[in-house]
This record gives structure tokens, C-alpha cells and sequence, in this order.
């Protein structure tokens, strides 16, 4: 095994060769050298590339065993390529670079060889967790750990039971914990403190973008060059943005009435504006959830609608967003005759209808009803409204041109390419095919482009692209509106009981299900359009003439393209390839990518851009240019930062920015009155207090005679590692023993065996009747088989919450009614069994160590032993997968009993031959009886000869 020496003193840096240029990343990178602490870093400022030194550092050292924790398979991606090219660099024969073991499949065997050669390694905390306690990796081997997402590791995580074990065996192993989310350590009281107790840590170390050596090392003369574009919005948009402000203020004004008891201090419009605000005022009505009103609910779902409406009004054109209101205006409305009062209260404001009309001026005026124009107005009148953002970036690349041309920078590195950063994939690909087609001249005569250069430089614009989409959005609305008229028509005679059953169907195949009216959102996979024998669009009736015109008018550049499309099947495109296909320049490509986190760093690092806009303004985007200019002297960057002025836009980035600056001022000052004084050595290293926690205080005389030296344990099935109540039961100073169960959970006493569920896993496991075999196989192997039903510890103790998934309270009390019923009926089919009711996983813990209180202690071979039965085979030996999957598709047999009937009988004769009693002996009786009802069944009879 690798030694510990290298970990245990701390050396001072080994002379490797390391990519941080700038001033505040060395002194990050010799403070953690230095000691073990905390770093929070604030966004864009080059985490992954700390974190990546950092393990080079060791990693070339040589013999050493790092486990790094915490990290997404992005990240491993990112630190393992830079790894190898740290490798390469400094021709180190002792860098192995990263290896990861994230897979269960990865057997036990290769990972202890892998442990055993040491390196470093990328795990996964389930893993880790169970090879830590099984024995297959020592904490005290482990030179170090390095854990990622320090926000994330609270007191029951996997990560704060890695750290407490890691630091029981071994107190000389260095620990690292990084962040660069400040805001959620400044929620709840003391966070700094308390995560730094989960991880052992004493030292904080805290760098914001106002640190005097980061503001030093990015503001000298090395200055990317930002220009500032403020762009105004249109009318309209004002008007819509100011609809949805109102609405969200009502909305927020009726939670504050419902719910005058709950804390409301950030219940306003400027905290609804970002994600985390749903979450804030779900935590706070969990634990009334089950009587919150259903009023109430609908709120707190629409407050996330109209969120998305504010950020689609500046992402989305004008036939887009048009067209997106119209999707949630049908999935919001009741059908017709429907009495059930289930609309939105935001919808009945009038700033809900200045919010659609205004939407639907913005595209064009007049009115559609289903495809037809009305006699009121004698036709559509297009507006088509652009984004003011197109026209601006039109002006900003036609600059870049002459900037480009009249002021070459022969001593730039840079490749002179323009990188264009958005929001999200669906911003890329709108702005992508504005700007293929911004140059199109938007006049055509009989079909024809006018191919007008002088024109199309003179005013470049999206009106080509907006008219396609108007003419796609008006064969939608056609669909649209004629299938949720279908559509709503089949739920009323539904609901109304007029099915009718002609023609041989069943009142069930005849119509669409009750709950699938929302299914008419995207418009896709409708049915199309009826059309002639020609291919046109035929018109009902010939009324709609006027859309049938301008759709014939926008019609014949989409035409041309798809005459173009067809080839000649047998020709080879890649024929004479050279006379149609070149390498562009760097200097002439526009790249429109959308921001990716840290991934961001190295798409700079391969573009080497020029010139960069920000089509929308991210902060930590901004400090990456900063830090990627400030890292490289010979490069020059320009940077056009675009935002909507006075918009949500705008305010979203200043608050963002606002809430990261007081999250660190909180952490600073939290910093300065923290009292460094953490006992956990003394707790787990003092023999007298672990001797005196065995000791049974219910005992007359001091109850001296009752302790003893071994301390409890409990078997726990590998699986269960995902909650946290493994991790509660080793905190109450419990061994946890993981093990592949075959019977129960937990087995805590060699009488005792737990089977645990969650509500929700309780109801699936009554569905599948996956509980009654559980159940009918602990009554067979324990004297005291128990259910243990454990509710999340942040909501209500009742079955509600996890009913009202319907949107009727008379079926979401039938469910709670149904979900009751069969726990009765299953106490009545298995009278020894009890049942456990747990509302959280500390309850949980406290219940297992009294029932634990005088009984002896689990034996973990015979727990693993019971479940396999005489002439089981625990090493897992192969059979043949076909006969098999034929068993696991007959009903009543699950997993545990497919492998006992595979390991019991020869083939599926066999199995078809044993009668009721002996599949009973084996498997149980209900699953014996499900089983023999299958095969017995005659299939001739049912088919009605």
C-alpha cells in the first residue's frame, strides 16, 4: 500500500511545473499546500484549474493514494485532460494521471489492485462509503482527500460519513474541500462553522472577486477592453414585462395572505426572479403542505410559470413567444362546460390580457379563429417585431470587419476569430439562423429573391426569418386549434358517460385519457393538414383565403429549398468535394456557443478569440475573460457586453452579483467570530468513553455488569447507502457493516431484520406486489420481521402529499384511502409483522439503537447466508440469460426469486412441473400460487371459443 509520509508533514512544493500565472492562484495554491482548509471562491475565477495544480502537485511526487470526491463527470473530464497535459509538460515517469471508479460493475477484486498501486482516483461516494467499510480500502492508507462541492456536504450526506471516517483512521492524511457557491453558506445559522465541522476542517479560506489580490491581478495593464451595450427595449416588451411583474406581485400579495404564519422576509418580486425561489417557499410549506389550500399550490407553481414567461419574453422572437402564450393559455383553461374552477387567479387580472394581446400585436394584427380570418377584420396584417438585439449585433460584426481590416494587430496571438456567448442552446440556434439569413433582402417578386447587394448590406435584419416563422405559426395555430377542440370535445362526452361503444371498441379506446388535455402543448405529432391532390393546403370552406395568400407569398423560398434537396439518389456527394469544400480561416468564423459553467475555460483557451459578445451578460463569463486576459500578455480581447436596459435582464445579473458580494461579506465577518474549538479527536479516540457508551443505564447498581468492550454493529444492505441513515447509525458510534442482503435492509439484532420504505417506494413496492413477498420472505427467515415506513424530515407525517398528484382532492383522498386500505389488508396477512413509523432518519437511528438495547449483536456472515438457501451459490455463477428473461416475465417472480428458482430447478420444465407446495417451500406462497395461476391458466378458454 502507498505510504503516508508524503501527507503526513506537508513537504514544501515539489519543483513541478504549474499553469498559474496569476498572483492570487499561486497564493491560493502555497496556502493549501501549507495546510488543510476550506476555499470558497467566487465564480469564473479558475476553480477546476486550482484543483487540477493542486493534484499535479502530488501526483508527481509519486507514490501516493488522492481520492477525489464530489466530482460530476464533467469535471472529471475537465481535471483528467488537464492532468494529462500537465503529464506531458513536465515528462514525469511518476504521473498517472486520473483514474476513475465510478460503476458499480467494476468488480472488487480490480478495485483493490487499483487501490494497491495507488494514484489518483475519482470516486464515487457510494463506493467509497462501502469500501471504506467493508475493509477493501484503509483510511490509513490514503495520503489524501480532495473533496468538490463543499456547499453540498451537510450532516447526512455521504461526503461528511467519507470525511468522519477518513478522519478516525487516519489523522495524518491531508483534506482539501473546495466551493464557488458563497450563498448557500450564509443559509441557516453558523453554516460556515457547521460545514466546516461535517469536514474536520478548522481554516477557511475565503477569495472574492473584491479580494485586494485578485482585484490587483485582474485590473492592471493587462485589461480586457469591455464596451457596455445598454439596449432598449420596444414598447410592446416594456408593456409585457411590466404584465408579468404585476402578475407575480399579485401572486406573491394573495401567498402572503393564505399564509400569514410563515416566514416572508424574501417573499418579493425581486427574489421571484431567480430559481431558487420556488425552492425557498416549497421548504417553507412542506411541513404544512398537507394542509396548505389548493389555491396555494396553484400559486407557487405559477410563480415558476411566469418566471419562465419574463425570461422567453428577451430569449425568445416575437412568433416564438406568441406562440409559447398560446400553449399555456390552452393548457390553462378548463374545458368547455367544465364547472371545476381549477384557472390560474393570474389569469383573470387585466394585466394578464395585456400581457396576450400585446404578445399577439407584436406579430401581427387581426384575429384567427382556428386558421380562418374573421369578417370583422378582412385579413392578418404582419408586424412582425424584431429583437432589438439582432439589429445591434449586426452593427457590432459589421464593426468587427472594419476593425479587423483598418487595424490589423500582427504581434496578436489571438486567432481572430468572434465568439458569440448566449444563455441556452435554444438562443444559439435562433441567432445562428438570423445570422444565415439577416442579409437576405426580405422583398421577392413571383417567387424570386431580389438579389439587391447594395440593399442587403444597407439593412440587414431578421424580417426573412420572422416571415417563415409566421407562416409555420399559422399552420400551427391551424392544428392547434382544430386538435384541442378534438380534444376537449372527447373529454366532455367522457366525463359526461356518451362514449360510444359501436363498432366493436371499448369505452376506453374510443377517447383520450381524462389527464392528457396538456399534451397540446408543443403541437408536435399532430395530425397535419388535409390537403389537395396537388399538395396544397386545403382551406374550410375557402374562407381563410387572405392566410392562404400570404402563406403562398412567404411559401416559395421553403420551396426552392426542398426541389434543391432532391438529388439523384445514386450520386456521390462526396464527389469533387475539393471544388465545393475549404478550411475556413480562424480570422473568419463566428462561433455562437451558449455558457457552460467552467467548461468555459478551456473553449477560450482552443478559440483564442479576438473578439467575443456577450449576446447576454453572465458574471462569472466576465471574469473568466478577465482572468483568460490577464493569464496571456500577448493576446487582445474585446469584449461587447449586450443587455436589455431597465429589464429583468439586467436586474437578474445585478442581484446575482448583489447576493454573491453579501454572501461573502457574511462569510468574512462569520469568519472573524468563529470559535476554532472542535473536539471530534477527543470523542473518537477516548477508550474510556467508547467502553462507557456500551453501558445499559436501565440496569439496577450502575449497569456496569451489562457493558461490554465490543461495540454495536449493524448489518446494512449496500444498496441502502443512498440515504442517510447509514450514515446517522455509524454517528450514534455504530459499526455499519455493508453487506448484499438478500432478506431485508437491515438486520440489527440476529432475530430482527428491517425492510425500509419510503412513501413513495412504498407505493410502487404495494403496486408491483413486490412488499408482500419481502414481507412473506422475513417472516420465513426472522423471529421479529418489521416495516420500517421513514417520511422525508422536512415534510408533514401524513400519506397526503404523496397523493395529490392528482389535481381532484376527491382522488387524491381515494388514493390516501387506497394506500391505507392495503396497509390493513397487509397486517392482516401477516399478523407478526410490525410496523415501524418513522418521521425522519434521526427518528429512525434512535429506534434502532432501543430496540438494539439488551440483545445480542448481528452476525453479518449468517445474514448474508440466510437469504441463500442449501445449495445456493453465493459466488454468482452464469446461466443461460433466455430461459431467464421467459421466468421474469411471469407474474408473481422477482429478482430474489428468480434466482432461487434458477439455482433450485434444471430448466423452465422443470419449474412448470413442481406443484404449489414445493414452489411454497421454496419461494413462499404467494408468489408460489401467482406463479401456478399463470401456467395453469388456459388460454383457449379466454379467447372465447
Amino acid at each position: 500500500m502507498p505510504s503516508t509520509d508524503v501527507a503526513a508533514d506537508n513537504p514544501p512544493d515539489p519543483p513541478v511545473r504549474l499553469s498559474l500565472p496569476l498572483d492570487y492562484q499561486q497564493d491560493i495554491f502555497h496556502e493549501l499546500r501549507a495546510e488543510d482548509a476550506l476555499l470558497v471562491l467566487a465564480k469564473g475565477l479558475g476553480l477546476l484549474r486550482l484543483v487540477t495544480n493542486l493534484l499535479h502537485s502530488y501526483d508527481a511526487a509519486g507514490n501516493n493514494l488522492i481520492l477525489l470526491v464530489g466530482a460530476d463527470e464533467r469535471e472529471n473530464g475537465w481535471i483528467g485532460e488537464a492532468l494529462a497535459e500537465h503529464a506531458a509538460i513536465s515528462m514525469s515517469p511518476k504521473c498517472r494521471g486520473l483514474q476513475l471508479v465510478n460503476t458499480e460493475l467494476m468488480s472488487v477484486g480490480t478495485r483493490e489492485k487499483m487501490y494497491a498501486g495507488g494514484g489518483i482516483f475519482s470516486i464515487t461516494s457510494r463506493i467509497l462509503i462501502v469500501d471504506f467499510l467493508s475493509g477493501l480500502l484503509d483510511p490509513a492508507t490514503v495520503t489524501g482527500m480532495v473533496a468538490l462541492h463543499a456547499e453540498r456536504i451537510a450532516t447526512t450526506s455521504l461526503e461528511a460519513f467519507i470525511v468522519r471516517i477518513f478522519r478516525q483512521k487516519n489523522k495524518r492524511g491531508f483534506l482539501k474541500a473546495f466551493s464557488d457557491a458563497p450563498e448557500p453558506f450564509t443559509s441557516g445559522f453558523m453554516p460556515l462553522t457547521s460545514i466546516l465541522r461535517n469536514l474536520f476542517l478548522r481554516k477557511p479560506v475565503l477569495y472574492p472577486r473584491f479580494h485586494v489580490t485578485v482585484a490587483k491581478s485582474l485590473e492592471g495593464k493587462k485589461k480586457a477592453e469591455v464596451i457596455e451595450l445598454a439596449v432598449p427595449m420596444t414598447d410592446h416588451m416594456k408593456a409585457i414585462q411590466a404584465a408579468v411583474i404585476e402578475c407575480i406581485e399579485v401572486s406573491i400579495t394573495e401567498l402572503r395572505k393564505s399564509n400569514s404564519g410563515l416566514e416572508m422576509e424574501d417573499w418579493n418580486s425581486d427574489s421571484a426572479l431567480h430559481r431558487s425561489f420556488d425552492t425557498i417557499i416549497r421548504r417553507q410549506l412542506d411541513p404544512v403542505w398537507h394542509r396548505t389550500s389548493f389555491r396555494t399550490k396553484q400559486i407557487v407553481r405559477d410563480l415558476s410559470l411566469l418566471r419562465t414567461i419574463l425570461h422567453s419574453l428577451l430569449t425568445f422572437d416575437a412568433v416564438s413567444f406568441n406562440k409559447y402564450l398560446d400553449t399555456v393559455l390552452a393548457a390553462s383553461s378548463p374545458p368547455p362546460g367544465s364547472t371545476r374552477q381549477s384557472q390560474s387567479p393570474w389569469l383573470f387580472l387585466d394585466a394578464a390580457h395585456t400581457l396576450f394581446d400585446t404578445a399577439k400585436r407584436r406579430v401581427y394584427t387581426g384575429k384567427i379563429t382556428e386558421g380562418v380570418a374573421t369578417k370583422e377584420n378582412d385579413g392578418l396584417n404582419p408586424v412582425l417585431e424584431e429583437m432589438p438585439k439582432w439589429g445591434l449585433l449586426a452593427e457590432i460584426l459589421e464593426e468587427i470587419e472594419q476593425d479587423a481590416y483598418f487595424n490589423p494587430q500582427p504581434q496578436d496571438e489571438s486567432n481572430g476569430s468572434i465568439l458569440i456567448m448566449c444563455g441556452d442552446q435554444g438562443t444559439c440556434r435562433q441567432l445562428r439562423e438570423f445570422l444565415m439569413t439577416m442579409k437576405i433582402n426580405e422583398e421577392q417578386t413571383n417567387g424570386e429573391e431580389v438579389h439587391d447587394p447594395t440593399a442587403a448590406e444597407e439593412a440587414p435584419g431578421g424580417k426573412f426569418m420572422m416571415r417563415r416563422k409566421l407562416r409555420n405559426y399559422l399552420q400551427w395555430k391551424r392544428d392547434f386549434a382544430r386538435v384541442s377542440s378534438n380534444l376537449f370535445a372527447e373529454n366532455q362526452k367522457a366525463i359526461n358517460g356518451t362514449t360510444s361503444n359501436a363498432g366493436g371498441q371499448s369505452g376506453r379506446g374510443g377517447r383520450a385519457p381524462l389527464n392528457k388535455r396538456r399534451r397540446v402543448r408543443g403541437g408536435g405529432g399532430m395530425s397535419g393538414p388535409e390537403r389537395t391532390a396537388s399538395g396544397s393546403v386545403r382551406v374550410a370552406g375557402d374562407k381563410d383565403s387572405h392566410i392562404q395568400a400570404l402563406m403562398n407569398e412567404l411559401a416559395p423560398a421553403e420551396t426552392e429549398d426542398v426541389a434543391a434537396q432532391k438529388v439523384d439518389v445514386g450520386a456521390d456527394p462526396l464527389d469533387n468535394m475539393d471544388d465545393y469544400y475549404e478550411l475556413y480561416e480562424p480570422r473568419d468564423l463566428v462561433l455562437v456557443h451558449p455558457y457552460d459553467g467552467d467548461m468555459d475555460d478551456h473553449l477560450l483557451e482552443e478559440v483564442k478569440p479576438r473578439y467575443i459578445v456577450m449576446y447576454e451578460p453572465d458574471a462569472a463569463f466576465i471574469r473568466r475573460i478577465e482572468v483568460f486576459r490577464s493569464s496571456h500578455t500577448a493576446r487582445q480581447v474585446r469584449v461587447y457586453l449586450m443587455y436589455y436596459d431597465n429589464s429583468v435582464e439586467e436586474q437578474r445579473y445585478l442581484s446575482a452579483v448583489r447576493r454573491e458580494k453579501d454572501a461573502f461579506t457574511k462569510l468574512i465577518r462569520e469568519r472573524g467570530n468563529m470559535a476554532l474549538t472542535f473536539g471530534h479527536d477527543a470523542a473518537t479516540s477516548d477508550p474510556q468513553e467508547s467502553f462507557l457508551r456500551t453501558v445499559n443505564t436501565r440496569i439496577a447498581g450502575g449497569g456496569r455488569l451489562a457493558a461490554t468492550a465490543e461495540p454495536p454493529r449493524v448489518v446494512v444492505d449496500v444498496r441502502e447507502f443512498r440515504s442517510s441513515l447509514p450514515s446517522l447509525l455509524h454517528g450514534r458510534h455504530m459499526v455499519v457493516i455493508p453487506c448484499m442482503l438478500t432478506v431485508g435492509d437491515y438486520v440489527i439484532t440476529p432475530d430482527i431484520a428491517i425492510e425500509r420504505k419510503s412513501i413513495k417506494d412504498l407505493i410502487s413496492s404495494f403496486s408491483d406486489g413486490r412488499l408482500y413477498n419481502q414481507a412473506e420472505t422475513l417472516l420465513h427467515h426472522y423471529k421479529s420481521p418489521m416495516l420500517l415506513i421513514e417520511f422525508d424530515a422536512q415534510k408533514a407525517f401524513t400519506l397526503e402529499p404523496f397523493a395529490d398528484l392528482s389535481t381532484s382532492l376527491g382522488s387524491a383522498s381515494a388514493v390516501t384511502s387506497d394506500l391505507q386500505s392495503k396497509l390493513a389488508l397487509l397486517c392482516l396477512a401477516f399478523p407478526r409483522l410490525r410496523i415501524i413509523w418513522s418521521s425522519s432518519p434521526y427518528q429512525t437511528a434512535e429506534i434502532f439503537a432501543e430496540l438494539k438495547k439488551s440483545q445480542d449483536e448481528p452476525d453479518p456472515i449468517k445474514a448474508v447466508q440466510i437469504g441463500l438457501e442449501a445449495g445456493d451459490d453465493p459466488e454468482g455463477r452464469t446461466f443461460n440469460q433466455v430461459p431467464q428473461e421467459m421466468l421474469r416475465a411471469v407474474p408473481g417472480v422477482t429478482g430474489k426469486i428468480l434466482q432461487r428458482l434458477v439455482l433450485e430447478y434444471e430448466n423452465v420444465r422443470a419449474v412448470a412441473n413442481a406443484d404449489v407446495e414445493e414452489l411454497s417451500e421454496l419461494i413462499g406462497r404467494e408468489g408460489a400460487r401467482q406463479i401456478r395461476g399463470f401456467l395453469e391458466r388456459s388460454v383457449w378458454d379466454e379467447g372465447g371459443e
